[in-house]
């Protein structure tokens, strides 16, 4: 009776945590692209600059990991053990974390150069395309098994964007060349590929790793990942000379100076509120369904960019925005039906095992 309340107590926890994370991950998708095309829209154009800002927040996870050691220092004098490493991953973990972040720091300049010069709204619907590739590296690296809905899911996420494609003229912002519109369409589609990766490469870490993945641990893992991806751009912009430039674009900044600032630490904040959501997620449930909830997200980005930027809205928008959006009601509905048939199957055992040892106790 005491194991079947601690489980129960276990997965309440783990739902309330993948609620936080899924509300992280609402705020940074939404709020990330917005925030990082209002930096370029206002004056700003160092592409170095806007990748290094979207894990320049890590030192915020500072804050939650102290709490978490000090709750686990106290259980441990509580119980008179001993008393816990603050810092809980090992060299093979670190090493991961590493590696993975790098390969972030890479996508956050791919995806940096793509917003300084698509509108929000078209870059969001390529970025869509992410979830097949998530697909299909969840299926090569962790095994994520595929039900017939989100197969249908991932092939029209993945035509939404590839109908953006075949329209490439009618959005493109006022003064900027096509080849450079081109080369923005080319790098978001690069970096959604890129990211589709990294999801399935840090599910694998979780379930290849030796240490039991804790929340804690999950904190820690980003923390690295993030400081490595920072450190990868942070060279980035002293080979281009961003720190020299910063002050002078500042001044030029058209919301002033001061408010240039606080889009940069704003831009910060909400990317890291993103990247912890994502990985939160796929500890609580698996990358596949943090790609999916990206892609849910992205619709309302979509909106809220023509509402706040004035963005054109074409009817190949349209087309794309449908697919997408069909294309997650396909997966949210196959994943209740899939999780309802799981419940069923597991009544119907235990109901065989009681059966069965009923049976043995009558003999």
């Amino acid at each position: 009776m005491a194991e079947g309340s601690e489980g129960e107590k276990n997965r309440t926890m783990k739902r309330l945590l993948l609620i936080i994370n899924c509300l992280l991950l609402a705020v940074g998708t939404a709020g990330g692209p917005l925030v990082m095309r209002l930096y370029f829209l206002r004056g700003g154009n160092r592409v170095w600059l806007s990748s290094f800002l979207q894990t320049a927040g890590f030192p915020f996870m500072l804050l939650p990991l102290a709490v978490s050691y000090f709750r686990r220092r106290a259980a441990a004098a509580a119980e008179r053990t001993a008393k816990p490493s603050p810092v809980s991953m090992k060299t093979p973990l670190l090493a991961a974390s590493v590696f993975i972040g790098v390969i972030t720091g890479l996508d956050d300049y791919l995806y940096a150069y793509g917003v300084a010069r698509l509108p929000v709204s078209t870059s969001v619907l390529i970025i869509a395309s992410q979830l097949g590739f998530t697909a299909l590296f969840a299926f090569l690296l962790v095994g994520q098994k595929f039900t017939s809905y989100s197969v249908n899911a991932v092939v029209l996420l993945t035509a939404g964007a590839g109908v953006l494609a075949l329209h490439t003229k009618g959005d493109r912002p006022h003064g900027e060349s096509m080849k450079d519109y081109v080369m923005g369409f080319v790098m978001t589609a690069i970096a959604a590929a890129l990211y589709g990766l990294v999801l399935p490469l840090v599910e694998l870490v979780y379930k290849k790793t030796k240490q039991p993945i804790t929340y804690s641990l999950v904190m820690e893992i980003q923390l690295v990942m993030s400081f490595s991806a920072t450190l990868f751009c942070f060279i980035g912009m002293i080979i281009n000379n961003d720190f020299k430039v910063i002050p002078r674009e500042a001044k030029t900044f058209k919301h002033g100076e001061v408010n240039y600032y606080a889009v940069l630490v704003g831009t910060a904040i909400i990317w890291q509120a993103f990247f912890l959501g994502a990985v939160g997620v796929i500890f609580c449930a698996s990358s596949l369904f943090s790609g999916v909830l990206i892609a849910v997200l992205l619709p309302i980005t979509e909106v809220l960019a023509v509402i706040f930027y004035k963005e054109k809205f074409q009817a190949e928008k349209g087309v794309s925005l449908f697919l997408s959006l069909w294309g997650m009601v396909s997966y949210l509905y196959g994943e209740i039906k899939h999780e309802k048939k799981m419940k069923k199957e597991k009544s119907s055992d235990m109901e065989a095992t009681a059966t069965a040892m009923s049976e043995l106790g009558n003999d």
